[in-house]
């Protein structure tokens, strides 16, 4: 589904990822460990056209996509939930949801995904006419991703979902990623937690330094003992 070859991006002069390669296949859910400033997050805005890469190639579903604005790349099935969740706090819960599907002209589908979308997150139909802003931490990340699916998204990005949230709701949304894979939508997940990313993973790569340093599938990294040193600590 995806394939990212040797991607060199900066910002301004300096390097901020350094031929990083991995692939994504169709059902994946793949885990990008490391520590802050390994490059994580730029990994996302690259794949999403906000950062284009200097060097490198990014292939999705047999077409280049590396020089593709962001607005084509979301058409074609790549869409992000950014780190910070980044919701329109102004707007309320619905007015979000359907800021989703902007690029959609397919109104019926769109009401059918809206209904959806409320199925994996009920507080977000009841709170719909509420200002986004006013919600709680967990309840903007439920609508940031909710937004996310509103696009249809082939390949779903998701960076640092747990970030600030308490340990029940962090549950509640990991439970959610994973029935959203279930349904057949591929999953890049960026997140500090690395034991509950390597838990609903298929695979996963660690970065170190801008650059890959270890992959395997998600139950070799939770037995390496370098990545258990480094990110997992006493495993639940």
């Amino acid at each position: 589904m995806l394939k990212v070859r040797e991607i060199e991006t900066f910002y301004g002069a300096i390097a901020a990822l350094k031929g990083i390669s991995f692939q994504v296949y169709p059902r994946d859910v793949v885990a990008i460990l490391g520590a802050n400033g390994a490059g994580k997050s730029t990994i996302m805005r690259t794949l999403s056209g906000i950062i284009p890469p200097i060097r490198g190639t990014i292939d999705f579903l047999g077409q280049r996509i590396e020089r593709k604005p962001p607005e084509e790349i979301v058409r074609l099935g790549i869409c992000q939930v950014p780190e910070g969740r980044e919701i329109f706090p102004e707007l309320t819960v619905k007015e979000n949801l359907r800021m989703g599907a902007f690029t959609r002209k397919d109104n019926a589908v769109i009401q059918k995904d809206l209904k959806r979308v409320q199925e994996y997150f009920p507080i977000l139909k009841d709170r719909g006419r509420q200002l986004a802003g006013t919600l709680s931490g967990g309840e903007q990340q439920m609508l940031a991703i909710g937004r996310a699916l509103m696009a249809r998204p082939k390949l779903l990005l998701l960076d640092e979902p747990s970030m600030g949230l308490a340990p029940i709701i962090v549950e509640e949304i990991f439970r959610i990623i994973k029935a959203i894979n279930d349904t057949g939508t591929a999953i890049l997940l960026v997140e500090q937690n690395a034991f509950m990313a390597l838990r609903i993973a298929t695979k996963g790569y660690v970065l170190e330094n801008r650059k890959v340093v270890l992959s395997g599938t998600a139950q070799q990294l939770l037995e390496d003992a370098q990545v258990s040193k480094a990110y997992l600590g006493a495993l639940p």
